[in-house]
């Protein structure tokens, strides 16, 4: 198919001539003189190869062919301005698909509060939001499947990524409620020694995966995980049918089971890290406008 190469001035002559059916009305209009409206509709007759007006003494009226052209010309110049100004939202960051990988547990804390916030500043970004462990999310990000993580833990360092921290939590214990610490306000790692223990893959997240163990390291004992589980609801699950204990953050806690305790780490609270990643080198000013409304999400989101 021939694809006509048309300037767009002429097409803009010829639609406000046809509607004004005059030329120093249509002349006026356009903010040029006659001759020059003249040219750019002998140039475009020129291009049909038929004329698209009559001229008679005191009235101007469209042949067929302009008549035919009309609605083509009125619909590309009304396409070319709906797709500017939908580029320029685009290009500013109000208008777009973001997609958004989340670790589980962040639906607890921080996710609810930034997506409302968001949608209510950017109601015509559309957000894509994909429930991933921290490797998975590594991964998706570096081959360009997500725009944006919102990860715990992540890698000391990365050549491809950047990661900002959003906000720290304590860790808890979290315990069968028959269990004997149980009855107790707060525990220390090291009472929990003789339980075995049931933990999220290392596989999904290494550096949680490591603080954790590394937690029961520093206080003597080397962990018997005895299952692990890929979501924290399982693993509250799996305690409380008295298969183990587990070291959670805090937040975890909202996850309501009757068999379940959590109880505050003595003394220190260790901490664990939730950041934002993106990709080193993106500019997309969607990226840019969610992690402006992750800076302002309410307090009353976060832990």
């Amino acid at each position: 198919m021939e694809r006509p190469e048309l300037p767009l001035a002429q097409l803009h002559a010829f639609v406000v001539l046809a509607e004004e059916l005059h030329f120093g009305h249509a002349a006026s209009r356009l903010g040029i003189a006659q001759p020059p409206l003249s040219q750019q509709i002998r140039r475009l007759e020129d291009k049909v190869g038929h004329p698209l007006f009559r001229r008679e003494p005191g009235r101007v009226t469209l042949t067929p062919a302009g008549r035919e052209l009309l609605p083509a010309a009125r619909g590309a110049l009304t396409g070319l301005a709906d797709g500017l100004a939908a580029a320029r939202e685009v290009g500013g960051g109000r208008a777009g698909r973001l997609r958004i990988g989340f670790a589980a547990s962040l639906a607890l804390t921080v996710l609810p509060g930034l997506l409302r916030t968001h949608r209510e500043r950017f109601p015509a970004v559309r957000l894509d939001i994909h429930e991933m462990t921290t490797t998975p999310q590594l991964a998706a990000l570096r081959e360009g499947t997500i725009d944006i993580g919102l990860l715990r833990e992540p890698p000391a360092d990365d050549p491809e990524l950047v990661f900002e921290t959003v906000l720290t939590e304590p860790f808890v214990a979290v315990l069968p409620s028959a269990h004997p610490l149980a009855a107790r306000r707060s525990v220390r790692v090291e009472e929990l020694a003789d339980s075995p223990f049931v933990l999220l893959p290392r596989a999904v997240g290494p550096r949680l995966y490591d603080r954790i163990t590394g937690l029961c390291t520093a206080a003597g004992f080397s962990p018997e995980v005895v299952q692990h589980a890929v979501e924290w609801q399982t693993v509250c699950a799996l305690v409380e049918t008295g298969l183990g204990v587990s070291l959670a953050p805090e937040s975890i806690r909202r996850i309501r089971l009757k068999g379940v305790a959590f109880r505050r780490i003595e003394p220190g609270a260790p901490r664990t890290r939730v950041a934002v990643a993106r990709r080193l080198d993106d500019g997309d000013p969607l990226v840019a406008g969610l992690l402006t409304t992750l800076a302002e999400v309410p307090p009353r989101a976060r832990p």
